[in-house]
């Protein structure tokens, strides 16, 4: 199979855009991602985006994005897996130029909440659970993942500071990240003192949401322009997987099936064990989902997750560093935007431009999307090639 490599990466601040529109905020990422790549021009654009027909009031955002971009005539389409649509969407990519069938693939992640305030953002992401069953019962994400976390609390008796960790974890590593959303890290006192948002959920045990744009060009690694430079990063294996979309269906909620599947699918394209991974990009939209995440893809048994972030095995030092930027928790949640910016930020790392979060001779990188309480993951294996 041909290698598919990222040839060009862009990404936008995460924060509170008021004064930039949707388009606006996706072109500009497009912009660096072609400038990165030398001038390359896409085939085919694959938007990942979570919430614009109810946060912006626009659907189309495919059309929409490559009209502003001066890309008209390619084609263009949006993808949507609740939080794990960027994840999504650069799968897609990833297809699409292993096939053949493009050369050049453009896979922007833009998410705009600002569009939207009070409840209405809130009435938006509840979209993304079961609408019949969950929804309807005025159950909203931070309210599911509430519940989530006082169950594994119960279940493996966890103490009331026990997930403190990924948050001082996030935040110490997004001071270095310029595109973060906030830059200072916290002490374990703060974190003990934060507000409670939905008990025992407190405000450093989720991700704020954000507006933000990241971007990637995909292509075959001999189409690369002649007088790259950078050391080039290959996709060396992407899988997804779906579980049930109501949280109660499930055989075990304390555990995501879809993280394991796809993550191991992902790494057996590869030929990898976990000790050839070098970092780990987990989906920290909420701190339970972190601690979820690393059991499932096998970093730690059931009922020790929260321990690796409490003994610092997630720091960038440990033994499995993860959310290397500050992960969602200090860069921000851009909602479909949030897969996208995994990449660009596991390329850095690969490209040895991670700055001050340089993981040391890092030659693979695992990132995973989640939709949901892992109703939908997609995992992605990056390589550094010499």
């Amino acid at each position: 199979m041909t290698d598919v490599v990222i040839a060009g990466i862009g990404q936008t601040e995460v924060g509170e855009h008021w004064d930039i529109g949707l388009r606006d905020l996706a072109y500009a990422a497009i912009h660096d991602a072609i400038q990165d790549a030398g001038g390359l021009k896409p085939q085919s654009l694959f938007v990942g985006n979570m919430l614009a027909p109810n946060l912006s009031r626009q659907a189309h955002v495919g059309a929409l994005i490559a009209d502003y971009a001066g890309l008209t005539g390619i084609e263009a389409v949006t993808v949507e897996a609740a939080g794990a649509s960027g994840g999504a969407a650069l799968r897609q990519g990833y297809l699409a130029i292993a096939s053949g069938m493009v050369d050049v693939a453009l896979v922007v992640g833009v998410e705009k909440f600002t569009d939207k305030v009070g409840s209405g953002v809130d009435e938006a992401l509840a979209t993304t659970s079961d609408s019949d069953f969950e929804a309807v019962q005025g159950m909203t994400p931070t309210s599911q993942a509430a519940l989530l976390m006082r169950r594994y609390m119960h279940e493996y008796e966890v103490p009331k500071d026990g997930f403190a960790g990924f948050a001082l974890t996030a935040h110490t590593n997004g001071v270095a990240n310029k595109n973060a959303m906030f830059r200072k890290a916290i002490k374990a006192e703060t974190y003990a003192k934060a507000e409670m948002v939905s008990d025992p959920i407190n405000m450093f045990d989720m991700a704020p949401n954000a507006d933000g744009a990241a971007a990637l060009l995909l292509t075959r690694r001999e189409l690369i322009p002649s007088n790259w430079q950078s050391p080039l990063v290959k996709i060396a294996g992407s899988a997804a997987s779906s579980d049930t979309l109501a949280l109660h269906d499930r055989k075990d909620m304390l555990y995501f099936d879809t993280a394991q599947i796809s993550a191991g699918k992902a790494m057996k394209q590869v030929g990898l064990t976990l000790d050839g991974i070098d970092f780990f990009e987990y989906f920290d939209m909420f701190s339970i989902y972190a601690a979820l995440q690393l059991e499932a893809v096998g970093f730690a048994i059931k009922g020790n997750g929260w321990k690796l972030a409490a003994d610092g095995s997630i720091g960038l030092k440990g033994k499995i560093p993860c959310a290397t930027m500050g992960g969602m928790k200090a860069r921000g949640f851009p909602g479909g935007a949030a897969g996208v910016y995994q990449a660009v930020e596991a390329a850095m790392q690969l490209r040895d431009q991670a700055g001050a979060n340089q993981i040391a001779d890092a030659r693979f990188g695992l990132i995973q999307s989640l939709g949901g309480p892992a109703s939908t993951a997609v995992s992605h294996i990056l390589q550094r090639l010499d």
